[in-house]
């Protein structure tokens, strides 16, 4: 019998790939909003290619999970590259990087010229709590700086 690779610390319960932790992690978060909202909430597991997606008011949040790699990325969308202004918007973003993304950063996705904010850790030895953490650190930026990036550089 092998040993599971990853270890979810709080229950100990062992699992041979992160995509099957992370897929208990997103049931558990699922769990905790319906608790708080007294809602049934369900997000869908990480689909074939370890991808999902999580809404928070303005904002969509993808998960991914790199299995070979074995990291994690949460990713939001923000906006494309404006057409003018760009280094003003760079420099803005990188102001918001030093001040107001916490453990997330602004970065653009070269292959669409769109600026993103995204987090990203190995899984080794990631805990619930912070899979909970980065989600919502990305959710709560991404919520609150797209429409305000979007109408200040569109």
């Amino acid at each position: 019998m092998t040993e599971s690779v990853f270890i979810d610390r709080a229950s100990g319960t062992g699992f041979d790939t992160a995509t099957e932790l992370i897929n208990a992690y997103i049931e558990r978060f699922s769990k905790e909003v319906s608790a708080a909202t007294g809602a049934d909430v369900r997000f869908n597991s990480l689909d074939g290619d370890g991808f999902t997606r999580v809404k928070r008011g303005s904002a969509t949040v993808g998960i991914n999970v790199l299995e070979e790699a074995g990291e994690l990325i949460f990713v939001s969308r923000i906006m494309k590259t404006p057409a003018q202004n760009k280094e003003a918007c760079f420099r803005r973003l990188l102001e918001l990087n030093y001040s107001a993304t916490s453990d997330a950063a602004f970065a653009l996705e070269k292959s669409t010229d769109t600026i993103c904010l995204r987090a990203q850790r190995s899984i080794a030895g990631l805990d619930y709590d912070e899979f909970e953490e980065m989600l919502s650190t990305v959710a709560t930026v991404a919520d609150e700086w797209d429409d305000r990036l979007i109408e200040e550089f569109s």
